[in-house]
């Protein structure tokens, strides 16, 4: 009889603990489930767990304490992130109105008589200041789109109409490094719920990357699924180069008249359109390739 109490008191004492085990489990998979939802969000709700497990809980008020340290931390790196970037918006608009005072009296001395080497000196000194210009206007648009002072207004765009709208625009440009571009778009009209202004200039940035890099061709392919293909020969590239194209002031010395943020800005309106834009090199071809 001792035996048969015994064996049931052990299978009892079993599935108490295979209960606990698996209540414990589950507290698990539910605070696993809970910080992940907590990390995705902007809010200020901490882990709560209902198991009565004094590891579950302390493993909970951990988690809690590390999730103040994180919000904190992101708090910090926010206000310091849009400090730093309205600064640079304010220092690329003071600039504008110094360069175009220096752009002026240039433009006066060289219509004045001067010796040859004055001349030469100012024709240096302009493409200095021309060069001050377009990094200027360049960082102060790459600012104005990461502060997102300029609001988003989605509407009904065919692509196909705007990639040869953008492929017009940069024709002088295209034919003056003599590249005829072979444009293959879908019949179908490819519709998308994007800003019309932001676009074009995402498409204009990437246009003029290929007029920086390009040996002398260029091939355009819209698909039916949205995505969208700049293909390019550019053997002054590599690999760790392609990589880095879309990395603020990045260029390389294959670049000609480059800020570095040209394709930083298209990145950057891609992704607040909700899209996604990467860079792929392989046998001296560079593909940007832009999907929506």
């Amino acid at each position: 009889m001792l035996p048969w109490i015994l064996t049931a008191l052990l299978a009892l004492a079993l599935a108490a603990a295979l209960l606990k085990l698996y209540l414990t489990w589950k507290s698990l998979d539910e605070i696993a489930q809970a910080l992940g939802a907590l990390l995705s969000q902007d809010t200020n709700n901490l882990l709560f767990s209902p198991s009565r497990d004094r590891h579950v809980r302390r493993l909970a008020s951990a988690l809690n304490v590390q999730l103040r340290l994180l919000r904190d931390q992101r708090r910090r790196y926010r206000s310091g992130d849009r400090e730093l970037k309205e600064a640079v918006t304010n220092i690329s608009h003071d600039l504008r109105t110094p360069l175009t005072a220096i752009c002026g009296y240039l433009d006066l001395m060289e219509r004045e008589e001067k010796p040859e080497a004055v001349a030469r000196y100012l024709a240096l000194v302009g493409g200095r200041v021309e060069a001050m210009k377009l990094l200027t206007e360049e960082l102060f648009r790459y600012s104005v789109v990461l502060c997102g002072e300029e609001a988003l207004r989605p509407e009904p765009v065919c692509l196909n109409g705007a990639v040869e709208e953008a492929a017009a625009g940069c024709y002088a440009a295209l034919t003056a490094r003599g590249i005829t571009p072979d444009i293959r778009l879908c019949t179908k009209q490819v519709v998308r719920l994007l800003d019309r202004g932001a676009l074009a200039r995402a498409l204009g940035n990437i246009l003029g990357n290929a007029v920086k890099y390009s040996a002398g061709d260029l091939e355009i392919v819209l698909e039916e699924t949205g995505e969208l293909v700049f293909a390019n020969t550019a053997p002054g590239l590599d690999g760790v180069q392609v990589g880095r194209l879309f990395d603020r002031f990045f260029s390389v010395e294959a670049a000609r008249n480059s800020t570095g943020l040209g394709l930083a800005i298209a990145k950057a309106l891609v992704e607040r359109m909700g899209g996604r834009i990467e860079a792929r090199y392989e046998g001296e071809r560079l593909e940007i390739r832009m999907r929506f």
